[in-house]
């Protein structure tokens, strides 16, 4: 976290023993109790960065994203119109579901999934009121820009003369499959599927040039368990919404709230908490061997200033 983000915007600086100190956070793994300790301070000097961010750029980015993850709809729907009907076709069909994933993990934009464990960590480490208000700003932000372009390109997908009809045909074969989850399956999947997005944003510090190989497994194991991803399936939901095949009440509830809330519960109150637990106490651990030894110095210095002071050296 530089200086700058710090003093450009105090509202939204992040409160941390870092911050306070005027110190980086430590990422280094020699530095640090073990792998995953290391990890975990990467993701959450990533968190305070996005925390950190001007909202209106927060808020374009998120767009951004809403459009990009129509490219997995897009392609999902495509390749369901061209493939024969059976197991094949449907486990192939599911690789177009991870190419929006892809552009917007590898472009940097903001996706909601993701903020369920990097912005949560700095929060989890100083789990203040002021750090509170902030992720819920980025958490607000980003969903509602996420919504808005993935509202926006359904309606391109439906109106523009793009695709063909058998095309359009798939992709509303595809999202009614979404729809005929009923509340509490909604919730439940979208458990799952916050829960295997934050297991990849944990893996990417690690992945190193296998990055989108990480993207593809991890997103195609989302689309192949039929599980419920609340900006994914926007896309998809607003397509039928705008095709007036459900009324608009229907995206908000049976399908919005509930899958947004799993999305939340998998990446936060499971995956996030297990993630800062494990590396606690050895964090803990040692930040307090370090104050010992910086008292033990701060006090070998005293002892010689007061010798010098006497007469004793």
């Amino acid at each position: 976290m530089s200086e700058t983000n710090k003093h450009d915007d105090p509202g939204v600086a992040v409160e941390s023993d870092e911050h306070d100190a005027n110190t980086d956070i430590e990422v280094k793994e020699q530095n640090l109790p073990s792998r995953a300790a290391a990890i975990h301070e990467m993701i959450r000097e990533e968190g305070e960065k996005e925390l950190e961010r001007d909202g209106q750029a927060l808020l374009w980015s998120a767009v951004a994203a809403g459009l990009s993850m129509g490219a997995s709809l897009m392609a999902k729907g495509i390749l369901h119109a061209h493939l024969p009907e059976g197991a094949a076709g449907f486990l192939l069909e599911n690789l177009g579901y991870t190419l929006g994933f892809i552009i917007v993990i590898m472009s940097r934009q903001q996706l909601f999934t993701e903020n369920t464990l990097t912005a949560v960590l700095p929060i989890m480490q100083k789990p203040t009121g002021h750090n509170i208000l902030i992720l819920l700003r980025l958490w607000g932000v980003v969903l509602l820009g996420n919504l808005a372009g993935t509202a926006v390109v359904a309606f391109a997908f439906l109106h523009m003369p793009i695709f063909n009809p058998t095309t359009r045909e798939a992709f509303v074969a595809l999202s009614q499959a979404i729809m005929v989850n009923p509340p509490g399956d909604m919730f439940a999947n979208g458990i799952i599927a916050g829960w295997i997005i934050a297991s990849m944003v944990w893996m990417m510090p690690s992945a190193g040039n296998a990055k989108i190989l990480v993207i593809i497994l991890m997103t195609y194991l989302v689309g192949i368990g039929d599980l419920t991803h609340i900006v994914v399936g926007s896309v998809e939901v607003f397509y039928l919404v705008f095709n007036g095949d459900i009324p608009w009440h229907h995206f908000i509830y049976p399908f919005a709230l509930p899958t947004l809330a799993g999305n939340i519960v998998g990446g936060t109150f499971i995956f996030a908490l297990l993630s800062h637990a494990q590396i606690r106490n050895d964090l803990s651990r040692q930040r307090k061997e370090a104050l010992k030894k910086d008292a033990a110095r701060d006090g070998q210095r005293k002892n010689r200033r007061q010798k010098v002071d006497t007469g004793e050296e």
